[in-house]
């Protein structure tokens, strides 16, 4: 394993901003094999402690080699090989490395920078903006006014945190996001330890009746969006004041989970309005000013500090340049095998989770079918496995590799062109559906003609 940072972690070693936490429960994001005991959203240091035992317990760390950064990736037919170079960051050193099967786990954002839009303006800023994804060691927020840019998972995280720190925080959205919230506990997991059952078994359980319940309100998304929204809109009423304007702060355009809902635990968010130390803005951005901002409505904002907690940028592929016999890879032209290999490409994994329930049990389910591909490869001795359309889908409609009506936000719809194409068969689609595809993977028939063996 090749990993470009200093540890272990990727996000939750990488994110420093106050408050960060999951904001997915961890019996279904924690792996299946490691019981998860404690609150279902946890800090990244409970979860950076949860991933080190895991390491220590499978004797991993042998296997990994930090610092390790990959620029390019170049496969050879003539030697059915993968070629890695990589810098190691420590010591400027160049390696190559290669490989018959090629696994590529690096997550699908830039860990280097966020996504921050250029408004009009910045430069006459007088304070500090900084992206929650590099937050600066030397920001004090205490008795600093603050605005918040974005309304998304890391607006939910930061705000409460800081909050109580700063003079006013001020969220300032272009359209509101759907939230939910509860408690951050899980009242099964909680009556079976009463009962003192095996915590291998809790986390069984619990994962299953968590999953069982996410299905049910995934799919009344689906069916019975009105419903849904009605509920989500509900509870938030019934953690602010009377009266308080939900229709303009807290309605999205959208239906719920066409994108990623974002979870307040014990809605603190919620919390932290009521009591007057943050507000919400619903307003588009004019231009930033000497003291803060100016919304397109009229509306002065004062700040000391403007978080742009604006979201990611997409990383397709590490941003690795991967070349096939010396010819440049453009994914855009290739078809995704099941949302986990490209047509034309050999013995290349891409694991890519899901957006609307835990990234990690999709991993899971990938690994299972690699293993057992790798398996029948080395029956059919075979050293090569290449994904490619049959006769039978010469008249597939090929389409984006994300149906935009299905799911779509915004770093997914900038990125949409860097990514493969989808068809409208199972065989050749990313289906981000995790309640399918846990019967249908497992299932999967590896000689139906999808993948040519060499």
């Amino acid at each position: 394993m090749l990993e470009g940072l200093e540890s272990f972690g990727g996000t939750w070693l990488m994110h420093k901003y106050p408050g960060v936490r999951s904001d997915s429960d961890l019996y279904t994001f924690g792996y299946r094999f490691k019981p998860w005991t404690s609150a279902p959203i946890a800090s990244a240091g409970e979860i950076l402690k949860y991933m080190g035992e895991v390491i220590d317990e499978n004797d991993l760390a042998r296997h990994i080699r930090y610092h390790h950064r990959i620029s390019a990736a170049a496969w050879s037919s003539a030697d059915n090989l993968w070629t890695l170079t990589a810098t190691n960051s420590e010591t400027g050193e160049t390696s190559r490395f290669t490989c018959n099967f090629l696994w590529m786990c690096q997550g699908y954002y830039r860990h280097s920078e966020g996504y921050t839009p250029e408004w009009p303006g910045m430069d006459r800023f007088q304070g500090r903006i900084v992206h929650p994804q590099t937050w600066p060691d030397d920001l004090d927020l205490t008795g600093k006014k603050v605005i918040c840019i974005g309304s998304g998972a890391t607006t939910a995280t930061v705000v409460p945190a800081i909050a109580g720190q700063c003079e006013h925080v001020t969220v300032l959205q272009r359209s509101p996001t759907y939230f939910w919230t509860g408690r951050n506990a899980n009242e099964l997991a909680d009556t079976l330890r009463e009962l003192e059952i095996d915590e291998t078994w809790i986390h069984e359980i619990v994962r299953r009746k968590v999953l069982h319940d996410q299905q049910m309100v995934t799919q009344l998304a689906f069916d019975e969006p009105e419903m849904i929204k009605t509920e989500l809109l509900n509870i938030v009423r019934s953690l602010l004041p009377e009266g308080y304007d939900v229709d303009k702060h807290f309605t999205p355009k959208y239906r719920p989970w066409q994108q990623r809902l974002a979870f307040v635990p014990d809605g603190d968010l919620f919390a932290g309005i009521s009591a007057g130390k943050a507000s919400m803005v619903t307003d588009e951005i004019d231009t930033f000013t000497e003291t803060g901002i100016r919304t397109k409505s009229g509306e002065e904002l004062e700040a000391d500090v403007i978080l742009t907690a604006t979201g990611f940028n997409l990383s397709v592929l590490g941003d690795i340049e991967f070349t096939l016999d010396g010819t440049p890879l453009n994914l855009a032209d290739t078809v995704t095998y099941r949302g986990m290999m490209f047509t034309g490409v050999p013995n290349l994994l891409w694991v890519f989770g899901y957006f609307r329930a835990s990234w990690t049990l999709r991993a899971d389910l990938i690994s299972d079918l690699v293993c057992r591909l790798l398996h029948h490869m080395d029956e059919l001795g075979a050293q090569r496995v290449t994904p490619a359309l049959r006769s039978q889908d010469a008249d597939m409609a090929i389409g984006p590799w994300m149906d935009p009506s299905n799911f779509n936000p915004n770093y997914l719809m900038r990125s949409m062109h860097l990514l493969p194409k989808a068809g409208n068969k199972p065989e050749w689609r990313h289906t981000q559906d995790y309640w399918y595809e846990k019967e249908a993977l497992p299932a999967a028939d590896l000689d139906d003609g999808c993948l040519v063996y060499e």
